[in-house]
């Protein structure tokens, strides 16, 4: 019996072991197959995110040539507009190669609150691999060659204030020496790893500005108004006619520029996700309602609406809505539209007109005010409903505009307007001092008046003779 007994114990015992043994090997089968499932899921995002964040890149490059250059190749008189197209894409060139030895580490490495570090100078340590505090699911090398294209375009914009009469040997000085002395440091302050107006990463002040309005519009758009104080007016402006040559050049650009916009804002959400799906919705409307907002303005201005003043109106619109295009609902996104149609109407007629200053495309009046208005009315209408994606240093969403009831969102946006604009104003007044030693900055009464197409570049845009 005892042993009847035992045979059936170790009978029991084998069958329990064994099914012990393949409820072990269906647990890690299961496991390994989650585990595989995980894996493509987070393939297949960083592969869509990646996708997404290359053609934002491209459009945003699109935005500078040929979009900004057929822009304000238009605008100005026939004689210059190769010159003026030979800024925007000269840039293209320029600010890459500097972006590649110092300029992506000085804006994006570790270093302290105003400019970052040394660590990835000629682009060392910048590969595949995705660097978790700017965009965990992209490579690093996907980050950089997009925040290039920002770099790109924002001292392109500020030509629109020279055109017509800066040497390009001094533009080429200015541009080295600006985006060294100013676009980095700013890039650094407000998206870099410990910026200090970066509160997400470890920064003091929390300016929220999804895409670039202080960065990109308040630095450029400043520093263009300076350009044309330092520089003074064109020969003959306020007493000759200097129309625009070619409408439907600009109008083309500015189109070009509306489309690009999209990969400008919504690819700062840096993944396809819904927050770049919700960037898009309200650039889109932001830009739609600043150009009926011209137009109304200069009907009622002027007796009649123009193409000149809607396409005007659409990128003030679009300048407005980037600082808050991650961070607003659809409805408040076309009420900062509109307000920016009106303001910077306002500013290049009236405003313009009462200080006589000769900003040539208005880079100042659509750029620098539209910018400024942006960055305020962020603090006024964005919702963590948009975008809750910000943390403070115990792990808790940030309270983010007055519809949350952080009144303060307000006034740390205007900490951030102000170190814009005076970082603009001391740092272009210094460079233009310094190029102006070296080189010399404007152009001969010869040169100007035979045009800088001519005079600079050795060619003409238009056969007069034919």
């Amino acid at each position: 019996m005892p042993r009847r007994m035992s045979t059936l114990a170790c009978a029991v015992f084998a069958v329990l072991s064994s099914s012990l043994s393949w409820a072990q090997s269906a647990t890690a089968a299961t496991d390994a197959r989650l585990a595989a499932v995980e894996s493509a899921v987070k393939s297949a995002q960083s592969a869509g995110d990646n996708a997404w964040m290359l053609v934002s890149a491209a459009l945003v490059l699109m935005m500078t040539g040929p979009g900004l250059a057929l822009f304000y190749g238009g605008l100005v008189r026939r004689k210059n507009v190769l010159s003026t197209m030979m800024h925007s894409f000269i840039l293209m060139a320029v600010v890459t190669v500097i972006w590649a030895i110092y300029g992506y580490s000085l804006a994006f490495g570790d270093g302290n609150s105003f400019i970052g570090g040394l660590q990835y100078f000629f682009l060392n340590h910048v590969g595949a691999a995705p660097n978790p505090d700017y965009a965990a699911t992209i490579p690093q090398q996907t980050y950089m060659i997009y925040q290039l294209m920002f770099a790109i375009i924002t001292p392109a914009l500020i030509s629109g204030a020279y055109a017509e009469r800066m040497k390009f040997s001094a533009m080429l000085i200015f541009t080295v020496l600006w985006t060294t002395i100013v676009y980095f440091p700013m890039a650094h302050m407000v998206w870099g790893k410990g910026g200090l107006l970066n509160a997400a990463l470890g920064g003091r002040i929390p300016c929220f500005d999804f895409a670039g309005g202080t960065v990109v519009h308040i630095t450029s758009g400043v520093s263009a108004l300076v350009c044309a104080l330092y520089l003074g007016k064109r020969r003959g402006y306020g007493t000759e006619p200097m129309k625009p040559h070619s409408l439907t050049y600009s109008f083309i650009g500015a189109c070009l520029l509306w489309v690009g916009w999209f990969g400008f804002n919504a690819g700062s959400a840096l993944a396809a996700s819904p927050l770049a799906t919700s960037a898009f919705v309200a650039t889109h409307f932001g830009a739609a309602a600043a150009a009926l907002g011209w137009l109304l303005a200069e009907w009622v201005h002027n007796g009649k609406p123009s193409m000149l003043g809607g396409i005007s109106g659409c990128v003030a619109g679009l300048v407005a809505i980037t600082p808050a295009s991650g961070f607003v609902k659809p409805f408040p996104a076309m009420v900062i539209g509109f307000a920016a149609g009106l303001l910077c109407f306002f500013m290049v007629t009236a405003v313009k007109a009462r200080f006589g200053y000769d900003d040539s495309l208005d880079a100042f009046g659509v750029h620098g005010m539209g910018g400024t208005l942006g960055a305020l009315l962020t603090g006024v209408f964005a919702t963590s409903e948009v975008n809750d994606s910000f943390k403070d240093a115990a792990g808790k969403t940030m309270a983010l505009g007055l519809v949350d009831g952080h009144a303060g969102q307000v006034l740390s946006q205007a900490v951030g307007v102000l170190i814009s604009w005076a970082l603009a104003i001391v740092g272009s007044l210094v460079i233009l001092k310094v190029t102006d030693l070296l080189v010399g900055v404007r152009a001969t009464f010869e040169d100007e008046e035979e045009g800088l197409d001519i005079s600079m570049h050795g060619e003409e845009g238009y056969n007069f003779e034919a």
